[in-house]
């Protein structure tokens, strides 16, 4: 069976952000969709409103019986799930179609105009960002994104399936799955070297998924990085540009010198200068696949943000609380940047969940350097994610490596109290893990201490 046979659509880790983009894709193509996930979230609940069958325990027997038929359903996992789950074992071991996310996406792109998004920061902006500028400009897209767009409330914008936009994603080697028209690189900084080794395997993964490009294809890196490319940057001699770059009211207004001309009066609502590197690589693509100058500075301005990245949760005069997805001291740094450009006269505080061991352990000294910059910190334990503890990998290991007299490690049930004791005008709570879970919480505590 190939994927255009299937009736039924089973996902195995629906609740991924990946993994449920697909899933409201073949909800909106009329499959029936079900899938297991170990948490119920805002995702899975927004799912099952949308007619998927999601269950929360690994047992065969809760499995809707219209995916226990292997000639009519296929089976998608993401990797994160361990070899040791026993639906997956029973799927593979009956004889279904079973294929990772990426493979999925892979085939869903190969029969489109497929632009993707690589790097080891900035995917889920820049892909929202070019997502947002061709349906804004009309274009028949289908976009899968890794973070719920504030246009959209979804990870899937859906407007038709001559034009793909996906994220290409290095964890696990997985975008050498995508064959891409377009391609971007934004970064190649070391990361995932659980999965890699070191950084020079990291390295050629890149080279391999430039590779991938289909014949005629074009792709764009960041000036200065080590692959030959249409080059983008700001304020510097790339290919693509920004130039001109004022902040009025919080937002930045620009213009982009490309290799024929001179786009003027752009306007962006993203603070830091990362989200405007962002912005600039989905102009890049969206002028070199052909739309118009007037048509995108119009989509772009209306471009409001993903959940989670640089999310301002409260902004007024007195109290700024922002939250961020920020997990590698690169994202890190560039939060930092983008607060004290805002706010450069202000005490920041920074809330930090580390994600996952073999992270912490392998960048701990880079992630000290990237949160001794803020005024105050606050660190929580480490969030595990498919990870067990490594011995001697701790938030306490951490936080004596920050150069900083104001730090503590608290406990989530201390949070709140932590927050509200600080005196620092601008907070930010930074992590991939479950943090963002506390978001609604501080939130409300700080709206009624304000």
């Amino acid at each position: 069976m190939n994927l255009g046979q299937a009736n039924n659509v089973y996902f195995i880790g629906i609740g991924g952000i990946g993994m449920s983009a697909l899933a409201r894709y073949f909800l909106a193509k009329g499959l029936n969709v079900g899938g297991y996930d170990k948490t119920r979230t805002e995702i899975t609940d927004a799912l099952k409103k949308l007619g998927a069958s999601i269950h929360f325990d690994d047992d065969v027997k809760q499995i809707d019986g219209i995916f226990l038929d292997s000639e009519t359903t296929q089976i998608v996992y993401t990797p994160a799930i361990p070899k040791t789950h026993s639906e997956l074992n029973y799927f593979n071991s009956n004889g279904f179609h079973v294929m990772k996310r990426s493979q999925v996406l892979g085939e869903i792109t190969r029969q489109t105009f497929c632009l993707a998004v690589a790097g080891t920061h900035g995917k889920t902006t820049t892909t929202s960002i070019l997502g947002h500028l061709l349906n804004e400009c009309n274009v028949e897209v289908t976009a899968f994104l890794g973070g719920i767009s504030e246009n959209y409330n979804s990870n899937l914008i859906l407007n038709g399936t001559e034009v793909t936009v996906v994220e290409a994603d290095e964890f696990d080697r997985s975008f050498l799955t995508l064959s891409p028209n377009f391609a971007c690189i934004t970064s190649m900084d070391p990361d995932h070297l659980d999965i890699y080794g070191d950084a020079s395997e990291l390295v050629k993964s890149f080279e391999d998924f430039s590779k991938k490009i289909k014949p005629k294809g074009k792709l764009f890196v960041k000036n200065g990085l080590p692959i030959k490319g249409i080059t983008y940057g700001i304020e510097d001699d790339s290919d693509y540009s920004v130039e001109n770059i004022k902040i009025v009211n919080g937002s930045y207004e620009f213009d982009v010198k490309t290799p024929n001309a001179l786009l003027e009066d752009f306007k962006f609502n993203l603070p830091g200068r990362h989200n405007l590197s962002n912005a600039l690589i989905a102009l890049a693509m969206s002028v070199e696949y052909g739309l118009p100058h007037q048509q995108l500075a119009k989509a772009l301005a209306s471009y409001k943000g993903v959940k989670r990245r640089f999310t301002y949760q409260i902004k007024t005069d007195d109290l700024v609380y922002i939250d961020d997805y920020a997990h590698h001291p690169e994202e890190i740094n560039a939060v930092h940047h983008a607060v004290r450009e805002m706010y450069p006269d202000k005490k920041v505080l920074a809330v930090f969940q580390p994600h996952l061991f073999t992270r912490t352990r392998d960048f701990i000294d880079d992630f000290a350097k990237s949160l001794s910059n803020f005024d105050e910190v606050l660190l929580l334990d480490i969030y595990p994610a498919r990870e067990l503890p490594l011995e001697g990998v701790t938030s306490k290991w951490l936080l004596d490596k920050i150069d900083n007299k104001n730090k503590q490690l608290v406990q989530k049930t201390e949070l709140v109290d932590a927050i509200k004791n600080s005196d620092a005008t601008v907070i930010l709570t930074i992590g991939a893990g479950d943090i963002g879970q506390e978001v609604k919480h501080i939130k409300k505590a700080l709206s009624h201490a304000s």
